[in-house]
């Protein structure tokens, strides 16, 4: 009798979470790839390691949804991580949560966890009513020495840092140091209770959103997730972009052909692919000696056919598992630290076939949308940030507003 009474009770669980286990529709609504630590680069400091201290971040979603779970990662932690309390809000001002807002978030049942080194974690689902493009405050108590961190090191928004004590709970945090990076955080899924797709962004610096202004959200795929909203098909908008990431070798993060799996075809809801990357390939395969010096780099030397092949690979793996993938041409960088006039040729080259190779399902042109009519190599003024790489607010509005929402379907 013990034994059937135990079957009927797994039984009737089973009958508890199977419907909204089956019913559950999980897309990515916002994302940040995880980094390996690094030692401080010139003016870059090293990865931090944190404490007894509670750390709040601030991430805008995309697309919106009833309830909500959060992945953390440890994915290239040396050691067990320990997690000793999370909490998720709507998030005010300077780093404030709104009252009345505050969930602590459990993760099979606890409220606490460990996570293994190389691991995510993801927490369980959360009743929580999250619309379209607004902004949540995740915030995390790290009870011991986390040692350097898994972060994504741009965020181009504050996050908090306090302590010491789980301050988890507090509706503000008096004292705190401001951060910029993404801190073992690296995604945000919604369940809308019907079915919802994302788009991946897989990108370097200039999707990253550098040249932006912080806290502002005005990358290119936050703006774009801006337009689809007003289009009435909100999608997750999920930016896998890595500062100073290259397809072909690993430095600012793994290189794209080895994340590709993890950030894009991993991605809850996945539907389409924005590929633009490369430039930083182009520009360290032969870089100058004051960045060669500052970065460790000797030079990676690739040629046009090495990065369209990337290209080819990452296609072949998305077409696979029935994702479209749109390549973006690789924007204008004369007068940019790194531009010579071989990797400009390289450049022309990678374009030409990005725009009629075939490989793609369509092209986003942003080289045309930023260069400069007077000078096609580099980027128009007003649309750079100053070093000839990065968009300006300005720019990167009009590689948003450049892109054809056509190509992405209103449903499936």
């Amino acid at each position: 009798m013990k034994t059937i009474r135990s079957i009927l009770l797994i039984l009737a669980s089973l009958a508890v979470l199977g419907p909204a286990t089956a019913n559950a529709a999980w897309v990515q609504t916002w994302g940040a790839s995880p980094e390996p630590p690094s030692a401080a680069r010139g003016r870059f400091p090293a990865t931090p390691s944190f404490s007894d201290q509670t750390i709040r971040q601030v991430v805008r979603i995309s697309a919106g949804g009833r309830r909500l779970r959060i992945r953390l990662t440890n994915e290239f932690g040396a050691a067990p991580l320990a997690i000793g309390a999370v909490h998720i809000a709507m998030a005010g001002a300077g780093g404030a949560i709104r009252p009345g807002t505050d969930r602590a978030l459990t993760f099979g049942g606890r409220t606490s966890a460990v996570i293994p080194p190389g691991a995510p974690l993801l927490s369980d689902p959360i009743a929580f009513d999250a619309p379209v493009l607004s902004s949540l405050a995740v915030t995390m108590y790290l009870p011991g020495d986390t040692g350097p961190c898994t972060c994504h090191a741009s965020g181009m928004q504050t996050a908090y840092a306090a302590g010491p004590g789980d301050l988890t709970g507090s509706a503000e945090l008096s004292g705190a140091t401001k951060l910029q990076a993404r801190t073992f955080l690296s995604g945000v899924e919604v369940d809308g209770g019907k079915p919802a797709r994302a788009i991946v962004v897989l990108g370097d610096s200039i999707s990253d959103g550098i040249g932006s202004t912080p806290d502002a959200n005005h990358r290119w795929p936050d703006l774009l997730a801006d337009r689809l909203v007003k289009r009435g098909t909100p999608f997750g908008v999920v930016n896998q972009g890595i500062s100073g990431n290259r397809l072909l070798h690993d430095g600012a993060g793994v290189s794209a052909l080895a994340r590709f799996d993890r950030d894009v075809l991993s991605t809850p809801g996945a539907a389409y692919v924005i590929l633009f990357e490369g430039v930083n390939d182009l520009g360290l395969s032969n870089p100058p000696p004051e960045m060669a010096k500052i970065f460790g780099i000797a030079g990676d030397p690739v040629g046009a056919d090495d990065l369209i092949a990337a290209d080819k690979q990452m296609i072949a793996r998305a077409h696979a598992l029935g994702l479209k993938v749109y390549g973006a041409t690789i924007t204008p960088y004369k007068g940019a630290i790194y531009w010579t006039a071989e990797g400009e040729a390289k450049r022309q080259a990678i374009n030409a076939w990005i725009r009629k190779g075939g490989g793609f399902d369509g092209v986003i042109d942003f080289d045309a949308v930023l260069r400069d009519p007077a000078d096609p190599g580099q980027i128009r003024p007003g649309f750079h940030a100053g070093d000839h790489l990065h968009g300006s607010d300005a720019g990167y509005r009009a590689m948003a507003d450049a892109i054809d929402l056509g190509l992405f379907a209103a449903s499936r």
